[in-house]
């Protein structure tokens, strides 16, 4: 068994019951983390993962609602005795980013720091980024303001799948990556550069043929979000859930 842990959903600017979108996959031979927002650490705590159990951490595109816990989360992890390696995954124009932030805080002089690698992915339509016995991830470029990717986790050992659209606009890339999955999550900060609205998420849930669809990375602060699950409900006619931050889904 498996679960996606939402750690938080809101869109660029969170509140105080939604922290920037970022999400971890939980299995039996550790935990994976998509995205880095703030407190990380804290906010793993309060969802009940150790941060000894993360092995991977996916960073799906270099803006600061998606990646500036990171070097905290580093640290604290090294502050707590952590000892074991970690792999972090990206594109190289993310990694490279991030590996210059890292010099700033002059890491290579932190005493006894654990073994931190880094993976490339290729900015490629399904390219294959990890994959154990227990799951496989691949990812696709999607259509944002600078370049990122959506993800596809299939759990091998249940048969079931999810796709991640992270932030994009509407494109048939997202449709590829998630066909057929169990679960779709896809982001409904609105209709504009970069982004997608909630309708627009239902039409690509329903042509991918995805059997559930949650939105999320959407405004938070807007006085009524239930009018999001009603217009993703116009064009898909599966289950519509709105994430929430701690919320879990089973696989």
């Amino acid at each position: 068994m498996a679960e996606l842990v939402f750690l938080g959903t809101a869109s660029a600017v969170p509140d105080e019951r939604h922290e920037n979108t970022y999400m971890a996959v939980r299995g039996r031979l550790g935990t994976l983390l998509i995205d880095c927002a703030n407190n990380t650490f804290v906010r793993l705590e309060q969802a009940g993962i150790p941060f000894q159990s993360i092995r991977d951490i996916i960073l799906t595109h270099f803006h600061p609602d998606h990646v500036s816990g990171l070097p905290s989360l580093l640290l604290n992890m090294w502050l707590m005795g952590r000892q074991q390696p970690v792999t972090i995954y990206g594109l190289s124009y993310t990694l490279e980013r991030m590996e210059k932030l890292m010099e700033f805080y002059d890491w290579a002089t932190w005493p006894g720091f654990y073994p931190v690698n880094f993976r490339d992915i290729p900015q490629q339509e399904l390219s294959p980024v990890l994959e154990n016995e227990e799951m496989r991830v691949i990812a696709s470029p999607v259509h944002h303001l600078i370049p990122n990717i959506g993800l596809r986790v299939e759990f091998l050992e249940v048969g079931k799948s999810l796709a991640y659209s992270c932030d994009t606009e509407p494109c048939a890339e997202v449709m590829r990556l998630a066909r057929g999955v169990d679960v779709l999550i896809h982001e409904a900060a609105g209709q504009a550069l970069g982004h997608t609205s909630a309708a627009q998420a239902g039409e690509i849930a329903r042509d991918a043929g995805a059997k559930a669809l949650y939105l999320i990375h959407y405004e938070t602060r807007s006085k009524d979000t239930t009018t999001l699950l009603a217009q993703a409900r116009q064009s898909f006619s599966g289950p519509v859930t709105l994430a929430e931050d701690f919320m879990k889904v089973i696989f």
